[in-house]
């Protein structure tokens, strides 16, 4: 696995504290949104951070950013590079136009067109690969031996994590008292950042990570002592499908609570349902956490709890609730 060994492995709170910093004239600094609603529904009194705001409309955004910033002259001259069919691609792709360095991405062909349309949106330079892990990971190597770039991993690297922690920071910022926070996870990236800004916040609420049913690998992982890997993972979750890493592993099993699996039924549900009650646009992705609440995968009744939207990515010609259709057929 690559890294950049002048990072320490855990971002301590200097480091999440300079990532903030760091992203604060690039990044939006999102809102806590409530609903009265949902509040009934789950016995609970919730917080939603909004990252379906944030620019290229998801939390990866604030990883990206910090670690495209966080380079020296000399190492960004030559861009950045890696691989991802989804939002980190195109946080990279943005985060490099706006240092005004070269962003080369790598992407499976069957990549959802919306999102191959965003990356070059931000004139990264897209590589297209076959839809497997070991043609991703060859295919970087041959551009980054090309280009010399730096490669930054998805969600595999301190500099992201750190970024990532900034959106946990700034909802304990505004909503001090959280007795939980939870967040999805897929790489870990988000849920490692988000374990480690509650650990060191005052109040250090319990975090508590949700995921499908079909793609379950974190809490196998997590109650297993060791890294499971993801294996045909089948969900409509489709930001939440790879493995963890062994940074975002490591901190996830050290400061997270618990995770708990919801079915994809549950999670169309939960998503439907912010839509129609908060009339904000959430993905799959990012309905996860509320559904496991909704569907009582855990009880978390009568407590403040945090929730973290990680994103608002939707192909609107494909939502789950309905029949796909075309111009043809509409």
């Amino acid at each position: 696995m690559r890294s950049n060994p002048n990072h320490q492995w855990m971002p301590m709170p200097q480091h999440i504290d300079a990532a903030a910093v760091r992203i604060a004239p690039h990044a939006h600094r999102t809102p806590v949104m409530t609903s009265r609603s949902l509040d009934v529904k789950a016995d609970a009194v919730l917080f939603f951070k909004c990252e379906n705001l944030q620019r290229v409309g998801a939390f990866k955004f604030r990883g990206a950013c910090n670690a495209v910033f966080s380079l020296s002259d000399a190492e960004a001259r030559r861009g950045v590079a890696t691989h991802s069919s989804g939002n980190h691609a195109q946080a990279l792709a943005l985060a490099a136009r706006l240092r005004g360095i070269p962003a080369h991405i790598v992407m499976p062909e069957n990549a959802p067109a919306i999102k191959k349309r965003a990356v070059a949106g931000y004139d990264a330079r897209i590589t297209f690969c076959e839809p497997t892990l070991a043609a991703r990971e060859r295919t970087l190597d041959a551009v980054v031996a090309d280009t010399g770039a730096a490669f930054i991993h998805p969600y595999n690297d301190e500099r992201i994590i750190a970024g990532q922690a900034t959106a946990a920071r700034e909802l304990l910022a505004d909503v001090p008292d959280l007795d939980v926070i939870m967040a999805p996870v897929g790489g870990g990236g988000l849920l490692s950042g988000t374990a480690l800004a509650a650990h060191y916040h005052v109040s250090s609420p319990a975090v508590i990570a949700a995921e499908p049913e079909g793609a379950d690998d974190a809490k196998r992982s997590f109650e297993a002592g060791h890294i499971i890997p993801s294996v045909n993972p089948r969900t409509i979750a489709d930001g939440l499908l790879t493995s963890l890493g062994d940074k975002t592993y490591e901190i996830i099993r050290r400061y997270v609570h618990d995770i708990v699996t919801v079915s994809d039924d549950a999670i169309i549900a939960a998503m439907r349902l912010v839509w129609e009650r908060m009339k904000l646009v959430i993905e799959p992705s990012a309905a996860v956490p509320l559904a496991a609440l909704l569907d009582h995968s855990i009880d978390l009744s009568g407590r403040r709890v945090g929730i973290i939207f990680s994103g608002g990515n939707v192909d609107m010609d494909r939502l789950p609730w309905q029949p796909y259709t075309t111009q043809e057929n509409a």
